[in-house]
C-alpha cells in the first residue's frame, strides 16, 4: 500500500509499527458491514470473534424484530444502525393476473401485484428497536417478478452516513441515515427484468454504479452520490441471444486494481466486461463461451484468479486469470458440477466453496479446480456463504443454517434452525451475527457471560494471542486515533486474522487515519509497542 507522503519525519516509526494491521483498522473505520457481502463484497469478515456456532429461536437469541413486507436484501451496518429494504405488497385481482400473465410462457412461476411500496427500514443495533421506517417508491402495476425473488432484493449500501439503494427499474434513492430522511430520488433509468430485479449497486468514490440488464435494454450505469444525476450510462458491447429470456442478468459489479488502475469487472448475460469507473468507457469483454445468463453470483478474487457462474439452465463456475486494465481475462479452468445459479462463491485461502440451489456444497482447488470434497447438506439455497471466525456459515429456504469448518475434509459443525425461509446473506460485526429470514431480523449473539474474556486458541504457526501482536493492549493509541476503532483492535490484539487484502483499502481511509494521528497518539504507541526513534 501506498501511504501518503506528507508525514513528519519523526512520525515514521508509528506508521511503520501500524502497517501490519492498517488494513483491518482502516475497513472498520467505515461502516462495519457497509454493503452486501462485506466491507471487500468477498464474503468475508476479518475481525469477527467468538461468534456463536448453535442457536435457536430460544438460544443465543439478542433480540428478535419482526420486518413487515417482503424482501431478501441483506442487512447493512454502521453507526449503531442496521438497515435493510423490504417490498409491501398489493395484491392484483385473479381477473389481472389473468391478463398481465397472458401470452407468457412464464406464467406459472411469476407474480402480479396491483401495486408495491419499497421502504428502507433502520433498527438500533444493541435492541432491536425500530429507528426509521422510510418510504423510497410506491409503484402501481408493477412488472410481475418470479415466485422466488422479491421486489426488495437488491441489498443497499450505506457510506458516510446515507444510504444509497438501487431497485433497477424502481430507479435509485438516497436517504440520510440519521434522519431517515429522502435526500434524492431518480427514475430516468428504466429496464424489463423479467423476473423482478436483483443487482445490488455499489460504490466507487462519488458514484454509486448499477447493473441495467434486462430484456430490452443491458447496460451499466453510474449516478452521481451527492445529486443523483445520472453521472454515465454504457450500453453493453457484445452480442446477445435473440430470446429475450437470455439477454438479461442479475449480476453485481466488482472493482478490482488491475496493473496500478481500478477496473469494474462486470458479469452480464453471456459476456464479462471491464470498464473505467470514472467515465464508464469499456475497456474489454470476454465470451463465457458457454450459455450464461440472468447472472446472480457475484464474483470473487484469490491472488490473480477470478472466479464467477454462468448461472441458469448450463450453469459452470469460471477460473478467469486476471490481466492488465486493457486486456480480458483468460479463461483457466471451468468446472460444471456443483456450480451455483443464485449463491456466490466464497475463497479461503487456497480453496473455493460453492452452493448450489439444490443445497450440494463443493470444495475446490482455486488454482487447479480440482474436487477437494462435495456434500448434500439439505435444502434449496439462495443465500451465500459467509466466513467468519474461521468458520463458513450459509443459510438455506427452510430457515436452517449450516456452519461449516473450512479445509480439505468435509466437517459440519452445527446445523441451527430459525422460524422462516432465509434467503438473504447474513452481516457479522464484533461477536454477533444479523441473519434475515422471511420474517425476522435476528440478532445471534452468545449471551454475555458466555463471552470469553480472552481467547487461548493457537493459530496455525502454534503462536498465542499475545505472541502475535506485542501491542498487547493498543487502546490508548485507538481513543487517541478514533474511538470506533476500540472494538476493532481489540479483536486484533486477541485473535490472530487473516489479512486483508490491502488493494481493497480505499485510499480516502488512508487519509483519514493519517489526519487523526496525534503526538499523544504516537506517545501511546512507542510505550505500549515499546517502539523506538
Amino acid at each position: 500500500m501506498n501511504l501518503p507522503t506528507p508525514f513528519r519525519r519523526d512520525r515514521r516509526p508509528l506508521l511503520a509499527a501500524v502497517i501490519g494491521s492498517l488494513p483491518t483498522l482502516l475497513l472498520a473505520a467505515e461502516p462495519e458491514w457497509p454493503q452486501w457481502r462485506g466491507s471487500d463484497g468477498q464474503g468475508h469478515a476479518p475481525v469477527a470473534q467468538d461468534l456463536p456456532v448453535s442457536w435457536s429461536e430460544t438460544e443465543n437469541v439478542a433480540w428478535k424484530t419482526p420486518l413487515p413486507g417482503r424482501g431478501w436484501s441483506s442487512p447493512v451496518i454502521g453507526g449503531g444502525q442496521i438497515w435493510i429494504t423490504t417490498a409491501v405488497e398489493r395484491e392484483a385481482t385473479a381477473a389481472e393476473k389473468a391478463q398481465r400473465l397472458a401470452g407468457n410462457r412464464m406464467a406459472g412461476q411469476l407474480e402480479v401485484l396491483a401495486a408495491v411500496t419499497i421502504r428502507a427500514i433502520c433498527v438500533e443495533q444493541a435492541t432491536g428497536r425500530l429507528l426509521h421506517d422510510v418510504e423510497l417508491f410506491t409503484i402501481a402495476d408493477p412488472q410481475p417478478i418470479h415466485k422466488l425473488n422479491s421486489f426488495a432484493s437488491p441489498s443497499p449500501v450505506l457510506a458516510a452516513g446515507r444510504l444509497y439503494c438501487h431497485g433497477g427499474d424502481f430507479g435509485a434513492a438516497c436517504v440520510e441515515t440519521a434522519t431517515g430522511k429522502v435526500l434524492w430520488r431518480n427514475r430516468d433509468l428504466r429496464l424489463n427484468h423479467e423476473n423482478g430485479p436483483g443487482s445490488t449497486p455499489i460504490l466507487w468514490h462519488d458514484k454509486l454504479i448499477v447493473h441495467l440488464d434486462g430484456s430490452d435494454v443491458q447496460s451499466i450505469a453510474a449516478y452521481d452520490t451527492a445529486s443523483g444525476r445520472i453521472a454515465w450510462q454504457t450500453i453493453r458491447s457484445g452480442a446477445v441471444r435473440d430470446d429475450p429470456q437470455l439477454k438479461k442478468a442479475y449480476g453485481t459489479p466488482l472493482v478490482l486494481v488491475l496493473g496500478g488502475r481500478e477496473v469494474v469487472v462486470s458479469p452480464a448475460a453471456d459476456w464479462l466486461y471491464g470498464y473505467d469507473p470514472a467515465t464508464g468507457r469499456e475497456l474489454w469483454k470476454l465470451s463465457y463461451g458457454v450459455l450464461g445468463f440472468s447472472i446472480v453470483p457475484r464474483p470473487v478474487t484469490a491472488g490473480d484468479l477470478l472466479f464467477m457462474s454462468t448461472s441458469f439452465l448450463q450453469p459452470e463456475l469460471l477460473a478467469m486469470r486476471l490481466a492488465g486494465p486493457d486486456a480480458p481475462p483468460e479463461i483457466v479452468w471451468r468446472e460444471k458440477k456443483g456450480a451455483p445459479t443464485m449463491s456466490s462463491p466464497l475463497v479461503v485461502e487456497d480453496l473455493v466453496y460453492l452452493v448450489s440451489d439444490k443445497g450440494v456444497a463443493t470444495c475446490l482447488a482455486a488454482a487447479t479446480g480440482e474436487q477437494v470434497w462435495s456434500q448434500r447438506l439439505g435444502g434449496n439455497f439462495s443465500s451465500s456463504p459467509l466466513f467468519a471466525d474461521g468458520r463458513i456459515y450459509v443459510g438455506n429456504r427452510d430457515g436452517d443454517t449450516f456452519v461449516i469448518r473450512p479445509g480439505r475434509e468435509y466437517h459440519l459443525v452445527a446445523t441451527n434452525h430459525l422460524d422462516g425461509g432465509i434467503y438473504a446473506t447474513p452481516a457479522v460485526v464484533g461477536r454477533a451475527i444479523y441473519v434475515r429470514t422471511e420474517n425476522a431480523l435476528y440478532r445471534i449473539e452468545k449471551p454475555a457471560d458466555a463471552v470469553s474474556a480472552a481467547p487461548s486458541a493457537t493459530g496455525r504457526d502454534g503462536s498465542t494471542p499475545s505472541s502475535r501482536n506485542p501491542g498487547q493492549n493498543l487502546e490508548p493509541l485507538l481513543l487517541a486515533v478514533d474511538s470506533q476503532l476500540v472494538e476493532v483492535m481489540r479483536h486484533l490484539c486477541l485473535v490472530g486474522q487473516q489479512p486483508v487484502d490491502r488493494r481493497l483499502v480505499p485510499h480516502r481511509l488512508v487519509d483519514r487515519l493519517r489526519h487523526r494521528l496525534t503526538v499523544g497518539a504516537e506517545e501511546h504507541l512507542r510505550v505500549v509497542g515499546n517502539l523506538r526513534d
